[in-house]
C-alpha cells in the first residue's frame, strides 16, 4: 500500500520563492502559529516535571515522594473527560473571540495563575500543599494543552501537518527549555517563588497567535446544546466516531505502549543528574542547553524523514531510535559524574525525541475528525503517555532504589519494545493507512 498524502502544498510567492525549496513549508503563517502555541503548551509541563522535581530534591525530599509527584501528570491522561465540553460549549462574554481563541485566553489566564501559586508554596514547611498546587497546575496546563492542539490540527491544512508537528514540537522545547533554564537560573540568584512567578508569562505567547490568527478556517462550530440529552449526545459522539472506525482499538494500543520506554527514563533523569551530583548551571548547559540545540536537528532530520521516506516508515525508525535512546541514560549512570557522558546521553536522546516528535504527533494529528478535534487529539494525546507515567509514580523510585540507576534503564529500554513491534504489524497489515481521520485528509476549502 502506497503512503498516505493529503494535500500538495500550493507553489510559493514573492520573497518565499527564493528560498531553499525544504525551508518554505516553515515560513508559512499557520505553521510558525504553531511554533508560538508550542512555546505556551510546553512550559506548564516542565514546571511540574523536571523543575519541580529539582526543586523538590534540593529540598532533601526523599526519592520515592519525588517520583510520586509523576503522578500529577495524571491530569494531561484523564483531559479527554473534559475536552468535549471545549468542542462544544461556547464561552459567555469573550465567545465573541471565537470558540478556539476565547478558550484559549480562559485557559492561558488559568495556567499563570495556578504556576504562581505553585510558586508561592514551600516544599519544606508543607509538601501537601505543593501537592495540590502542582495537580492544580496539570489541570490547567491540560486544558490548555486541549485547546492548543485542537488550534493547531484546525489552523494546520492536511499538506502542512507534518511540518506543523514539527514546529509545535519546536516551540514545545522551546517552552520547555526556557522555562526551566529561567527558572534555575532565577532561583539561584534569587528564589523559587520568584522563578516560578517569571516563567508564568510564558503562556501569553499562545493568547497572542490566537488573536493575531482568529478563528481556524477548518474549524466547524459547535451546534447549541438544547437539553440534556443534546448534551449528552455531543458528549459522546467524539468518542463513538472514534470506536467506530476499523482497529481503532489496535490503534489506541499503540498509542498506550509506544511511549512507556520514554517516558520512564524522561521523568526519572533530575533524579539521575542529582544523584550524580551534577549543578544546576550543568544541568543548563547540557541537559536544557545542549539538549535543546539537539532536539532542533532532530526535528530537523525528522521534517526530512517525513518528507522522503512517508508516514509509516519515518514512525518506525522514531520509534527505533527513541527505544535505543535510553541505553545512552544506562551508559551515562555507569560512566558517573561526566559532563560529555551527559552532553552525549542528552544529545542523542534528544535528537530522537525531536524526529519522533515530527512523525508520531503528524501520525496523531491526521487520526483525528475536524468535528472533534479538541476531543480524540486529547484522548490520543493522554494514551500516549498514561501508562509510562502511572509506573514512574507508583514503581520507578522502588526500581531505582532497588536495581541501581544503570539497570533500570536497561528495562526502559526493554519496556519500548512493544511498542515498536506493534506499530510495525500496524504497516504490514494497513492498518496505518486506514486509521486516519478527516483532519489528514480534508482541505480548508473543501
Amino acid at each position: 500500500m502506497t503512503e498516505h498524502t493529503a494535500g500538495i502544498a500550493p507553489e510559493a510567492t514573492g520573497w518565499r520563492a527564493s528560498l531553499p525549496v525544504g525551508l518554505r513549508p516553515y515560513t508559512e503563517a499557520a505553521p510558525l502559529a504553531a511554533l508560538f502555541l508550542g512555546i505556551s503548551s510546553g512550559f506548564p509541563f516542565a514546571m511540574i516535571a523536571a523543575t519541580l522535581s529539582t526543586r523538590l530534591a534540593q529540598s532533601g525530599i526523599e526519592k520515592s515522594t519525588v517520583t510520586a509527584f509523576a503522578l500529577t501528570f495524571l491530569a494531561y491522561n484523564f483531559k479527554w473527560l473534559w475536552a468535549p465540553i471545549i468542542d462544544a460549549v461556547k464561552l459567555p462574554l469573550i465567545g465573541r473571540l471565537g470558540q478556539r481563541v476565547s478558550w484559549l485566553v480562559l485557559c492561558a489566564v488559568l495556567v499563570m495563575v495556578a504556576i504562581m501559586n505553585l510558586g508561592l508554596a514551600d516544599p519544606e514547611a508543607d509538601i501537601a500543599s505543593v501537592a495540590v498546587a502542582a495537580i492544580l497546575v496539570g489541570v490547567a496546563g491540560a486544558t490548555f494543552d486541549i485547546v492548543i492542539d485542537a488550534y493547531r490540527i484546525e489552523l494546520l491544512e492536511p499538506h502542512q501537518l507534518g511540518v506543523g508537528s514539527g514546529m509545535s514540537q519546536y516551540g514545545w522545547r522551546i517552552g520547555a527549555a526556557l522555562a526551566g533554564s529561567v527558572a534555575l537560573i532565577v532561583a539561584a540568584r534569587s528564589d523559587w517563588t520568584t522563578a516560578y512567578i517569571a516563567v508564568s508569562f510564558f503562556g501569553l505567547f499562545a493568547v497572542i497567535t490566537g488573536l493575531v490568527m482568529g478563528e481556524p478556517a477548518r474549524r466547524q462550530e459547535p451546534k447549541p446544546l438544547k437539553g440534556p440529552v443534546a448534551a449528552a449526545i455531543a458528549y459522546v459522539s467524539p468518542l463513538a466516531e472514534f470506536f467506530k472506525r476499523q482497529g481503532a482499538l489496535v490503534v489506541l494500543l499503540f498509542v498506550l505502549v509506544h511511549k512507556i520506554g520514554d517516558t520512564l527514563a524522561n521523568l526519572t533523569l533530575r533524579l539521575l543528574f542529582e544523584d550524580l551530583g551534577f549543578t544546576n548551571d550543568e544541568l543548563a548547559i547540557y541537559d536544557v542547553g545542549l539538549g535543546f540545540w539537539a532536539l532542533l536537528a532532530g526535528i530537523f532530520v525528522g521534517g526530512i524523514l517525513y518528507a522522503r521516506l512517508g508516514m509509516k516508515r519515518s514512525v518506525l525508525i522514531s520509534l527505533i531510535l527513541m527505544a535505543v535512546s535510553n541505553l545512552a541514560f544506562a551508559g551515562l549512570a555507569t560512566v558517573g559524574h561526566s559532563t560529555w557522558a551527559m552532553a552525549g546521553a542528552m544529545g542523542f536522546e534528544n535528537f530522537a525525541s525531536g524526529i519522533g516528535g515530527v512523525c508520531v504527533v503528524a501520525y496523531l494529528s491526521a487520526l483525528c475528525n475536524l468535528e472533534f478535534t479538541a476531543t480524540q487529539f486529547a484522548l490520543l494525546s493522554a494514551a500516549a503517555s498514561i501508562t509510562g507515567r502511572f509506573l514512574t509514580g507508583t514503581l520507578a523510585g522502588g526500581m531505582i532504589e532497588s536495581l541501581g540507576f544503570t539497570n533500570f534503564y536497561l528495562v526502559t529500554t526493554i519496556a519500548a519494545l512493544p511498542g515498536v513491534l506493534l506499530f510495525w504489524w500496524m504497516m504490514a497489515s494497513g492498518l496505518v493507512d486506514r486509521s486516519l481521520g478527516t483532519a489528514g485528509t480534508e482541505e480548508s476549502g473543501e
